[in-house]
């Protein structure tokens, strides 16, 4: 037991549920917004103004989302040179593989699977790296081989699963909307601000539909809320880092006084039902949910949320993009968490539960 615990520690191969449920999911979303949620944001933009090259860029950017993740959870597990390269396969054939269901239907699983699949060849990678004197054959094929072997025999299986799991939620989403706002609301607006990922949450259970409305709407609440409820704290700069960056900014100042997160918690619960049963806010764009655990983070959820209108009515699922949509998505992206997180806040602040400099940030 000492030596292979030795052996993994030379490696750097730490099994840690920070390492794989933090590290690799966190680095996973990024990958995902460089490629997937980017090349779709350039699609949408080139079919609008008419720019086929943008269509073109967005296209070959979607396109490399397996890679792109399963580099991204290369190099968080801080995986070598050649290790991290051979990924880009791995990636490829995990997304693509776990992007169907065992049926040979269309599955959402693909960012599930490349998180799973990537995470093993990677650490595999890691074992074998450097320890003969043909490395530069090893190290890859040993990579790339589990990889692959690993997509052909789970990421259908996942695929069905996260289908299933998504399906699920969007179906009590439609089914009870009020109750279902709230709770996929406060869920996936506590995942955007704790040290996990929302967006890679989002994308691998591919939440779309009401319920996507839904989460950008408990998205938007922390990232809004607490840049609103801050503001006499930290001004401009916390406004902007946290409106449009992340609520995450506030973990630390939370974990000392858990009672500065109530605001936002209350506002996503009123937000989120609102968001479904009000104004009908859905999250349909290509991008397969990641949009929506990004909240106002660089605008992708409203951007996410316009490209889903745009989708709609291009195959006839909506009829036009009208008013009262761009009113709702307004309304639940900035001005009620706006209001509602202040007033929760000044209400707060009032009984002792928020007192002066608990929302500063160093």
């Amino acid at each position: 037991m000492e030596g292979l615990k030795s052996f993994l520690q030379r490696k750097n191969i730490v099994i840690s549920a920070r390492r794989y449920g933090i590290d690799a999911l966190g680095a996973m979303a990024q990958g995902l917004f460089c490629s997937l949620l980017i090349g779709t944001i350039l699609d949408t933009l080139g079919d609008q103004l008419g720019l086929a090259f943008l269509v073109e860029v967005g296209g070959f950017a979607s396109a490399m989302s397996g890679a792109a993740m399963a580099v991204a959870i290369g190099y968080a597990l801080q995986a070598p040179p050649l290790v991290l390269f051979s990924l880009a396969t791995v990636g490829y054939a995990a997304n693509a593989l776990g992007s169907t269901t065992l049926d040979g239907g269309k599955g959402a699983g693909g960012p599930l699977a490349v998180l799973f699949i990537a995470v093993i060849a990677a650490e595999l990678g890691k074992a074998v790296s450097k320890e003969t004197k043909v490395d530069l054959l090893v190290t890859p094929l040993v990579t790339i081989l589990s990889g692959a072997a690993l997509s052909a025999l789970w990421a259908p299986a996942i695929g069905t699963a996260a289908s299933s799991v998504g399906e699920l939620i969007r179906w009590s989403t439609v089914l009870q909307p009020f109750w279902m706002g709230i709770l996929v609301s406060v869920v996936i607006g506590i995942a955007l601000t704790l040290p996990i990922s929302s967006a890679a949450i989002c994308a691998a259970i591919g939440l779309t539909g009401l319920a996507g409305g839904a989460a950008v709407a408990g998205c938007c609440a922390n990232m809004v809320g607490f840049a609103v409820l801050s503001f006499r704290e930290n001004r401009w700069g916390g406004l902007v880092s946290q409106g449009i960056g992340t609520s995450m900014l506030q973990m630390g100042n939370i974990v000392k006084n858990p009672k500065i997160w109530l605001p936002a918690i209350l506002t996503s619960a009123i937000t989120g039902p609102l968001a479904t049963c009000v104004f009908h806010l859905e999250m349909n764009d290509p991008s397969g949910g990641v949009a929506s655990g990004m909240g106002t983070c660089g605008l992708v959820g409203q951007i996410g949320v316009y490209t889903g209108w745009v989708n709609d009515v291009a195959t006839g699922a909506k009829a036009a993009i009208t008013p009262f949509d761009w009113a709702g998505l307004l309304l639940i992206s900035f001005v009620l968490p706006a209001v509602l997180c202040w007033a929760f806040g000044l209400f707060f602040r009032r009984i002792g539960w928020i007192r002066e400099g608990d929302l500063k940030l160093d």
